[in-house]
């Protein structure tokens, strides 16, 4: 079974090819407003590397938020259109579980700065279980009892998300795939012109 990883909603790009349970390519590097430039090249390497086709994929996992509006759009576009044109199953994965992923630790806690006191946050155990849903809340209304796992800055410490991509694969392997044009972000928050309108009602 072959397996593309795409994630693309923090200022880490992160794509990875699993052949057979073996991880046969990783590229995980800070890429920030190069994303959208980026990502296609670094997925063609990711083949070349790999030995693969875009067509022999058996499963597509791309990460759907929460995180950078525009860089979430980013991975899904492709993720969609790869899915789309070469009927390919296409998962929907948390970029929050991802940034825990390896970490074995009973509590972890990913979270992502979203500014004015607020955070995305998403505690998953050992296994990558939920344990609370990933959710858009004030930093004051988050517990921080756990392992915090964020890129971010706080004023307290938090260490630097580790990648486990063979559990995450584990994990989603046999979920049900969605249909590509279903596959939408989960921003968890409104956007800024979202918020003015409502604002404004």
């Amino acid at each position: 079974m072959k397996y593309l990883l795409i994630d693309t909603a923090t200022s880490y790009l992160i794509v990875s090819i699993v052949i057979d349970d073996k991880l046969v390519y990783l590229y995980n590097q800070e890429e920030g407003h190069r994303m959208s430039e980026r990502v296609m090249p670094v997925i063609a390497e990711a083949f070349d590397k790999a030995g693969i086709k875009p067509k022999d994929l058996d499963m597509i996992l791309a990460t759907t938020g929460p995180g950078s509006f525009t860089g979430i759009r980013v991975g899904l576009t492709v993720a969609k259109t790869m899915a789309w044109s070469l009927k390919i199953p296409v998962v929907p994965i948390s970029t929050l579980e991802v940034m825990v992923s390896g970490y074995d630790d009973k509590k972890n806690i990913g979270l992502i700065n979203a500014r004015r006191g607020f955070v995305y946050a998403g505690i998953y155990d050992d296994k990558l279980n939920v344990i609370s849903e990933d959710r858009y809340d004030s930093l004051d209304d988050i517990s921080l009892d756990g392992n915090l796992v964020s890129y971010d800055l706080f004023d307290f410490e938090v260490k630097e998300p580790k990648l486990d991509v063979l559990k995450i694969v584990s994990k989603h392997k046999d979920d049900t795939p969605v249909n590509p044009h279903l596959l939408n972000p989960k921003y968890l928050k409104r956007t800024e012109a979202e918020e003015k309108l409502v604002s404004n009602d």
